[in-house]
């Protein structure tokens, strides 16, 4: 859904009609409130809001979905390592970074 110029409102004037902009709201308007000049804040129907979060959890378990796709791939090409091996390189390139990252400083 793209914001029209008539769903962008100022903070003053939401502040002013907000029982006005919420019966738009739940009628299906989504409004973008500004301060300043930028936006601020948007107001949404909250059966709408709920709808977005329901679409991000799917998404996020879609994203885990291909991470166990890619993993089971690794294991089935044999590019695995011991749990030990990993972790003893993760904390050897953690301290290199550290002093790098000391010396920068």
């Amino acid at each position: 859904m793209s914001i029209a110029a008539k769903d962008v409102v100022p903070f003053t004037q939401a502040r002013a009609t907000l029982s006005e902009l919420a019966d738009e709201v739940k009628q299906g308007a989504e409004k973008v409130i500004t301060k300043n000049g930028e936006s601020y804040v948007a107001l949404i129907d909250s059966d709408r809001l709920d709808y977005y979060h329901r679409l991000e959890r799917e998404r996020i378990h879609l994203l885990l979905l291909e991470d166990v796709k890619r993993g089971l791939a690794d294991i089935a090409a044999g590019r695995t390592d011991e749990a030990d091996a990993a972790i003893a390189r993760l904390q050897q390139r953690r301290k290199a970074t550290a002093k790098t990252s000391r010396r920068r400083g």
